[in-house]
């Protein structure tokens, strides 16, 4: 197994306090902030870490986008990351997957603020998002148009989430609906959700059943599907934008993929790890980058840190990975406007053109 560095290993530096210069590219102030402290190092280090994980041609990447946060504006980065083949695999939330889909249409959401009266809200029809309000017509038509390509479907087909989602992106790109899953199927990036149900999705597939069609999504199916594609990379970098169900799910490939073969090894794979204890074979991710506001202390998995998921199998303990503490709608602009001025080409990425067909 290649050898790394780890982040928590590094020898003392002494801190630089920042100059206020003009102008300053954000690359620049990334790389200033990373000789501070607290979360302004480490999201500085998020950069470093994102930029080792791109450049290195035997590495997957797999990210996870939780929560409800294309409502805020940041489903366009992701289809930034996505058009530069900066990851090769998307686990999201349905929320994020469906919700980007209503300003793709052409609606959109408004900023509010939190402290405001809910019940006059919901009676002119607005849902809040915390400080940001989406109409509530604007999200039934959304999902009306999910519940319309359902009806396109094969009743009798029991469906992967990256099969019906690969069928609706296509379907969203001929109508000119530029969202995330319309640009990954375009771009060749597998989607994968496997809590497809509570969001948008769901409710669509009931007004599909109410008009006498039942759709079938096989989360088994699914899971297998990904687990099937340990065979196809070399090693694994992940990225984490927030915590819950797609954090669960990508760490995961890490230390279950082998439970598909008898002799417990994952063909193609030459990186695997033993226990003492177990015939299990684990493949650890090599890289791993987290932005969440969630405190590890608690014992979820969501805030559980790098160095706990070392016990486990889904973290190389000589690897590459950081943890930055801060809200992803402060973060994420930041760290794909750093990326966007260090690395100037597309990258090639992860074949999984044959996944389409």
């Amino acid at each position: 197994m290649q050898k790394g560095r780890k982040i928590a290993e590094e020898k003392p530096k002494k801190v630089k306090a920042i100059e206020v210069e003009t102008p300053k590219t954000i690359s620049k102030l990334l790389a200033d902030m990373s000789r501070t402290g607290f979360q302004g190092k480490n999201l500085a280090k998020v950069v470093e870490v994102l930029e080792h994980m791109i450049k290195d041609k035997d590495t997957t990447i797999l990210l996870g986008y939780a929560g409800s946060l294309s409502t805020t504006g940041q489903w366009k980065i992701i289809n930034w990351l996505i058009e530069n083949r900066f990851i090769d695999i998307l686990v999201p939330t349905g929320a994020n997957i469906s919700e980007d889909i209503v300003d793709a249409m052409g609606y959109g959401y408004w900023q509010g603020g939190h402290l405001v009266d809910n019940e006059k809200l919901f009676r002119e029809g607005f849902n809040r998002y915390y400080d940001v309000y989406g109409k509530e017509s604007d999200y039934l038509e959304m999902t009306e148009l999910i519940a319309e390509f359902i009806l396109t479907l094969d009743e009798d087909y029991k469906y992967s989430s990256r099969e019906f989602l690969y069928l609706f992106g296509k379907w969203l790109g001929k109508k000119k609906i530029r969202s995330i899953v319309a640009v990954a199927a375009e771009n060749g990036v597998p989607i994968f959700s496997p809590a497809i149900a509570d969001s948008p999705y769901g409710d669509a597939a009931l007004i599909a059943k109410s008009k006498g069609f039942s759709l079938t999504i096989d989360a088994i199916k699914d899971y297998i599907e990904f687990m099937n594609l340990g065979e196809r990379v070399k090693n694994t970098g992940v990225i984490y934008i927030g915590g819950g169900v797609p954090k669960d799910f990508i760490q995961l490939f890490a230390v279950t993929g082998d439970l598909l073969y008898r002799d417990r090894e994952i063909p193609n794979r030459k990186d695997g790890l033993k226990r003492n204890s177990t015939n299990e074979t684990y493949y650890p991710h090599r890289y791993a980058v987290q932005i969440t506001t969630d405190s590890p202390q608690w014992g979820g998995l969501s805030g559980c840190t790098f160095e706990e998921a070392v016990s486990w199998g889904k973290e190389d303990p000589t690897g590459r990975f950081i943890q930055c503490y801060c809200d992803a709608t402060i973060a994420l602009p930041i760290v794909a406007h750093a990326l966007a001025e260090r690395i100037k080409s597309r990258r090639t990425g992860t074949n999984f053109s044959d996944l389409f067909r």
